[in-house]
């Protein structure tokens, strides 16, 4: 029996040539066309006599292998490049930051410290600052403006109850809208309350910082204001302010909110209480309305009588150290306290001591708030875009460049300033006759107002308001009301320089190298620019706080200006005759808040006191 033979592609195991049933022999078969190189080399090479265990051996190492190599080579590949590349990165300039990212003002200072201080610049005099003067008089207001006599509303047995929050000029703004929603609705306005807060720490009543009965008194005839709830009401709902029904309304809540949703419950329960009542109530309201406001904010508001009295020796003391003005001087608000620092994530030149201590007090502050993903902390585009607080330093040179010199007298408004022995130095040198209220009053005349932050800001409030100058740093409640003010006070003129502060980042930037003259030059385009703005008008009012009636309040409120032109430079008179008569002054109708209608003095130099300031 033969043994069994393997055929492959005609041709026998063993070498010989497979027979057929035919007598010649068949030519054996070609190979596909398709056969690849690899199949005709296994050919040459048979090894289907191998044992299965090595092939299979054979095919793992060689897999392995060439997975290796696969691994490898994206590895050495990039250790190659940075073989290759890194001795030569450090040669590579990283690009700079664009100027005014980095706050570098201190080297700017010492590199011009010479010119800064030079007596051969050309200093400004105060009273020539303002050059723009309302060229026309304006429209006498209509009764359509003026609120109707509560006379004509009928009597009224509900009551508004509104929870005053935030600083002493936000309760400012609470207050006047509560007025004017109690109008509003025809209610009766309890005198506010105020809501002591962890910032502010102020735990002030309404009757500490205002004077309670003549704010009631200057409101009577349009709204009728009482201290307290009857007796009756505050029984119904246990004596407990808390169970009358409170509304949380939303901010800038229109008229038609109040007459279509709280109306309907007032008029039902006979009380209602809005809290907190910040901003909730929309700007655009009916005229009646809005004279209410303009009524609150500058006749029924008066500063009680203890701030009255320190204000007055303020405003007095300041105008005697400013001799060489004639009695005028600068008031600086200056927001560089400690809390706005760290709150403004800028980064000033205290290097790693200065990031500790901030990122220390924004964690006790605000908790997480700053490393939540959505709020992106970067110091130098907020440089940039204006929102870092301005140093007194940048304060001083933004001031000697606009030509105001060591001569001036300047009044500095602020809380307690982060690092002051550091930063308020050089403003010092710069401006020797530099004072505060610390300074300016007796540790005793201030004893009563240190820990109420409101009381404190409300004497800040009332130097400011009598400043031939004032100068706003960083935005907030306490200019804008301030410059309303003075607005209404000075003919339409808030008489306020408001810095361009994205161009002061760039032009403070040590590193464009710019020259006194050419900074000289660039200030006094900008002091030239607030004068110009100080006059003006929004043309289309955007309802918000930067072109609210507090800041802008003509011609809204143009009814309660007095006749008289305030802004009159005829006729000058005399240095001692004009300081007689801002002692007579000081002494009459700006601090006898009691007495009704008293015309200030006549006299250009009186210009800016001369209106009737039954404010405060």
């Amino acid at each position: 029996m033969k043994p069994k033979t393997l055929n492959y592609h005609g041709y026998h195991c063993d070498g010989a040539q497979s027979s057929s049933s035919s007598s010649s022999p068949s030519p054996p078969h070609s190979p596909p066309r398709y056969a690849s190189k690899w199949r005709r080399k296994m050919r040459s090479k048979p090894h289907w006599n191998q044992p299965l265990w090595e092939l299979f051996v054979g095919g793992f190492f060689t897999l392995r292998f060439s997975c290796t190599h696969m691994l490898l080579l994206p590895l050495l590949y990039v250790s190659g490049f940075i073989m290759c590349v890194a001795p030569f990165s450090s040669f590579v300039a990283q690009p700079p930051p664009p100027p005014g990212w980095v706050y570098n003002t201190h080297l700017m200072y010492h590199r011009l410290h010479r010119h800064v201080h030079s007596h051969h610049s050309s200093a400004i005099q105060l009273s020539s600052v303002w050059k723009y003067k309302r060229l026309k008089e304006m429209k006498p207001c209509s009764n359509s403006t003026t609120s109707r006599p509560r006379s004509e509303l009928g009597e009224t047995n509900t009551y508004l109850i509104v929870d005053a929050n935030g600083g002493l000029n936000q309760q400012r703004s609470a207050i006047c809208n509560a007025v004017a929603v109690a109008g509003l609705l025809n209610a009766i306005l309890v005198i506010p309350r105020f809501e002591f807060h962890n910032v502010w720490k102020d735990s002030s009543k309404f009757g500490d910082i205002y004077d309670e009965d003549h704010f009631i008194a200057a409101l009577d005839g349009h709204v009728k204001v009482v201290k307290e709830l009857p007796e009756t009401l505050m029984q119904r709902y246990n004596y407990n302010i808390s169970n009358i029904p409170n509304f949380h309304v939303q901010a800038w809540s229109r008229a038609d909110y109040y007459r279509g949703e709280v109306l309907p419950v007032l008029q039902r329960e006979g009380v209602v209480r809005v809290s907190p009542f910040a901003n909730r109530l929309a700007m655009n309201i009916p005229p009646e309305i809005q004279f209410l406001r303009c009524l609150t904010n500058y006749e029924a508001l008066r500063f009680s009588s203890s701030i009255v009295a320190l204000a007055r020796k303020l405003v007095s003391r300041m105008i005697e150290k400013s001799s060489r003005d004639d009695g005028k001087y600068v008031s600086v608000h200056l927001r560089f306290e400690e809390d706005m620092v760290a709150f403004s994530c800028c980064v000033y030149d205290g290097g790693e001591a200065e990031k500790v201590e901030m990122d220390s007090i924004r964690e006790i502050g605000w908790k997480q708030k700053f490393k939540l993903k959505q709020h992106l902390i970067s110091p130098g585009l907020n440089r940039i875009n204006g929102k870092c607080p301005l140093t007194p330093l940048e304060v001083g040179m933004m001031l000697r460049g606009m030509g105001f010199d060591n001569n001036n007298s300047i009044y500095l408004a602020s809380g307690k300033l982060y690092r002051a022995e550091r930063y308020v130095a050089p403003l010092q040198e710069m401006f020797p006759l530099l004072h505060t209220k610390e300074s300016l009053a007796t540790p005793d005349e201030l004893a009563p107002f240190m820990g109420y932050s409101s009381r404190l800001a409300a004497l800040d409030y009332m130097v400011c308001l009598l400043s031939e100058v004032f100068v706003t740093t960083q935005g907030g409640n306490f200019p804008h009301f301030l410059m309303g003010h003075r607005r209404f006070l000075y003919d339409g003129h808030d008489k306020t320089i408001k810095p361009d502060k994205r161009k002061l980042a760039i032009l403070m930037d040590d590193r464009i190298k710019l020259s006194w003259k050419e900074f000289k030059e660039q200030m006094g385009v900008m002091l030239s620019e607030s004068d110009r703005k100080g006059l003006m008008v929004p043309r289309i009012r955007r309802f918000n706080r930067k072109t609210s009636i507090y800041t802008y309040p003509l011609p809204e409120c143009r009814c309660l200006q007095k006749s008289h032109n305030t802004n009159s430079t005829d006729n000058i008179r005399g240095v001692g005759s004009e300081n007689e008569a801002v002692h007579e002054l000081l002494s009459s109708s700006f601090m006898n808040m009691v007495v009704e209608d008293q015309s200030c003095f006549e006299g250009a130099e009186m210009g800016h006191y001369q209106r009737h300031l039954n404010t405060t």
